[in-house]
C-alpha cells in the first residue's frame, strides 16, 4: 500500500491516538474545547494533509496553517498549544506508515509526509510571529547574559 492509501486505512486509529494524546497535553485552551472538538480539529488537519499529498500540492497546508493562527492567536491560544496539535498527528501518522508502508517506500512516505507537516508548523509559526508583532510586545533584556563576556 501507498502512503495515502496507508493513512486513508487508518483514519479512525490516527484519529484516536492523537486525540488521546492531544488530551494528554493538558492545554487550556485545547481542554476546555474538549474531546470532541478537538477530534474536530484533528480531522480538519488529517483531511488537510491527505489533500496535498494527493494533490502534491502545498498551498492547502499553508492557507490552512495561516488561517488556524489567526483564529487561535485571536481566541488567545498560545503558538505551543497549536504546534503540539500538529505534532501529535504527525506522530500518529508515522506510527501507521512505519508499520504499514513497504520499507522500499518507507523514505519517500516518512519524508512526504514530514514535508507537508512541516511546511504547515513553518507557516503557522511565520503567522504568529507576524501577528504578535503588531501586538506591543515587549522586549526582551538579554544584556545580563552578555555580562563578562568582553563582548
Amino acid at each position: 500500500m501507498n502512503l495515502i492509501e496507508v493513512l486513508t486505512e487508518a483514519r479512525t486509529e490516527v484519529l484516536d491516538e492523537a486525540t488521546e494524546r492531544l488530551g494528554r497535553s493538558h492545554l487550556g485552551h485545547y481542554d476546555a474545547s474538549g474531546a470532541e472538538e478537538q477530534r474536530h480539529r484533528l480531522e480538519r488537519l488529517f483531511d488537510v494533509v491527505i489533500e496535498c499529498l494527493q494533490h502534491r500540492d502545498l498551498a492547502v497546508v499553508v492557507a490552512y496553517a495561516e488561517k488556524i493562527a489567526n483564529d487561535r492567536f485571536n481566541n488567545g491560544f498560545g503558538i505551543d498549544e497549536v504546534q503540539t496539535a500538529f505534532n501529535v498527528l504527525e506522530e500518529s501518522m508515522w506510527h501507521q506508515v512505519a508499520d504499514a508502508v513497504a520499507p522500499s517506500e518507507l523514505v519517500e512516505s516518512l519524508g512526504s509526509l514530514t514535508t507537508v507537516l512541516g511546511v504547515g508548523k513553518d507557516a503557522l509559526a511565520r503567522s504568529y510571529v507576524s501577528l504578535a508583532s503588531r501586538e506591543r510586545v515587549p522586549s526582551l533584556d538579554l544584556r545580563a547574559m552578555f555580562r563578562g563576556t568582553g563582548g
